[in-house]
């Protein structure tokens, strides 16, 4: 399925806003809202596009990160992914090629839970070798910041002046989370644009309660993505590369990778590399191309290693088929849950045209 503009016009107004009322978007894009909503319905039943919500990763006070690199047992590598991605805080799965199997990221509240995590998800499935876990101090840029590039600059100045602000980052004693807050995260995580009489209904609640909650999550603990399936982003290939730094420079450098188009992902982590670096690309030819522009443009940075990816198993919870379709969702956990120490977690599908 190829996007035409309008498509390509509907997605990129809601990855600025994910939560946009249609209104804004036909009055942004020159069309009937009712159109507008057609296009972005036909987009997300075929798996093509989709809103998420997530703990706010900025905001370690919520959510602890950690980047996990897997090795497998020769020919286990896509059991092994599809195991994990049954489980809520395995947030990313990518098989790659090069010096690790898998690359994952996972979502716990502390530091001493994302050992818990290390030892009972990662050493406990069965076909895993090995893992190297490194804990990211920070993430300068995520996903939800790259954009399509469909809009004019009027255009993305107008949907930006309607996004909600957001809020500094809460107390500890403000971040708790109770069983609507809970909820709020599972149906979202589903469907980040369900509508307040949907999430009202679902967690039986009345709809100014719903209302006035979701500001106060998406102000400071949520973030909202909307997410296109790769192949259609016109950046066909993956890549992370793993890489080091004076530590001086860490934040500078940082930075400035976070202005590069190709760079969907930077997270500042401990360990033998402090910069894990995802990012999209054209072609197989632009993995040591990007790398020797990277290298030109910022001489201090040291490329240790970099794996091509395979294939994407999961995505911000969301699973996905062989072409980048959303095929399912298992909506991420929200950080104060105890995590699972018996069976998997069954994944809430939706099933794709």
């Amino acid at each position: 399925m190829e996007l035409d503009e309008l498509d390509r016009g509907v997605v990129h107004v809601l990855q600025i806003h994910p939560r946009a009322p249609w209104t804004l978007v036909g009055e942004v894009l020159g069309v009937n809202p009712v159109t507008a909503a057609r296009r972005w319905h036909r987009l997300e039943e075929a798996g093509l596009a989709w809103v998420t919500a997530y703990p706010r990763l900025s905001n370690t006070r919520i959510v602890v990160t950690g980047v996990v690199e897997v090795d497998t047992e020769p020919g286990l590598a896509e059991d092994v992914a599809m195991a994990f991605a049954q489980d809520p805080a395995v947030a990313n799965i990518k098989l790659t090629a090069g010096g690790r199997d898998l690359v994952t990221a996972v979502q716990a509240r502390s530091l001493d839970e994302l050992g818990r995590l290390s030892t009972q998800l990662f050493q406990r499935t069965p076909g895993v070798r090995a893992t190297r876990t490194h804990v990211s101090t920070g993430v300068p840029t995520e996903g939800s910041r790259w954009r399509l590039r469909s809009l004019d600059e009027a255009q993305t100045a107008r949907v930006e002046a309607a996004v909600p602000p957001s809020a500094l980052p809460a107390p500890a004693a403000e971040s708790r989370w109770d069983d609507l807050d809970t909820r709020l995260l599972e149906l979202l995580g589903t469907d980040g644009r369900m509508s307040l009489a949907d999430l009202s209904a679902a967690t039986d609640t009345s709809l100014t309660t719903v209302r006035r909650r979701l500001q106060s999550l998406l102000a400071a603990r949520l973030s909202l993505r909307c997410d296109l399936a790769r192949p259609l982003s016109g950046w066909p290939l993956s890549a992370v590369y793993f890489a080091s730094v004076p530590g001086q420079y860490v934040e500078e450098t940082s930075q400035v990778l976070s202005g590069v188009r190709e760079v969907r992902s930077c997270a500042i982590t401990t360990g033998p590399h402090n910069l894990v670096i995802d990012v999209w690309l054209r072609d197989l030819h632009d993995v040591h191309a990007f790398e020797a522009h990277l290298s030109r443009r910022l001489p201090r940075l040291t490329i240790s290693d970099r794996s091509v990816v395979l294939r994407t198993v999961k995505h911000m919870g969301r699973l996905l088929d062989r072409d980048g379709r959303c095929v399912g969702v298992v909506p991420l956990r929200h950080p104060q849950a105890p995590h699972p120490t018996g069976e998997n977690v069954t994944a809430s599908t939706s099933p794709r045209n």
